[in-house]
């Protein structure tokens, strides 16, 4: 039977801590991680509220999409485009380093640290490609 002096005291538990996140260095593979669930549910939600805007102006009559229109071809609409192609763009390179991954390649460490920052050099340069296109042919 357990001693007084063996037993924890009350409100303690006799189970070792769990490291916090204090002690953990963040390199450029973890905040890929956390960016990867991140953009996915900002696409989620940005896409959910785009369309409900555009389905209810839509739907309300000329006046409302007139604004719905105007946001969206007006310079907050270029800026949320912009961000909402990166988010695009982030989770999909992201997603096939995941992918790669799950094969049981790039799990070196150094692998894993260039594959993570590529899917940000590869987000970039097809957003900016992207926007280019769009500029170019469409004009704002």
């Amino acid at each position: 039977m357990a001693t007084a002096t063996t037993r924890p005291r009350v409100g303690q538990s006799a189970r070792p801590l769990s490291p916090h996140l204090s002690i953990w260095k963040w390199r450029v593979h973890t905040i890929t991680s956390i960016t990867h669930r991140i953009t996915g549910n900002a696409m989620a939600f940005g896409g959910v509220v785009l369309f409900l805007w555009w389905l209810v102006a839509a739907a309300t009559g000329p006046e409302a999409y007139a604004l719905f229109y105007s946001v969206a071809t007006g310079w907050v609409g270029v800026v949320v485009g912009i961000g909402l192609t990166w988010v695009l763009f982030q989770h999909m390179a992201s997603g096939v380093r995941h992918l790669v991954m799950d094969t049981g390649a790039a799990l070196e460490i150094n692998a894993s640290k260039t594959f993570a920052t590529a899917t940000y050099f590869v987000s970039l340069a097809l957003t900016l490609l992207t926007w280019a296109v769009i500029l170019l042919t469409k004009g704002i």
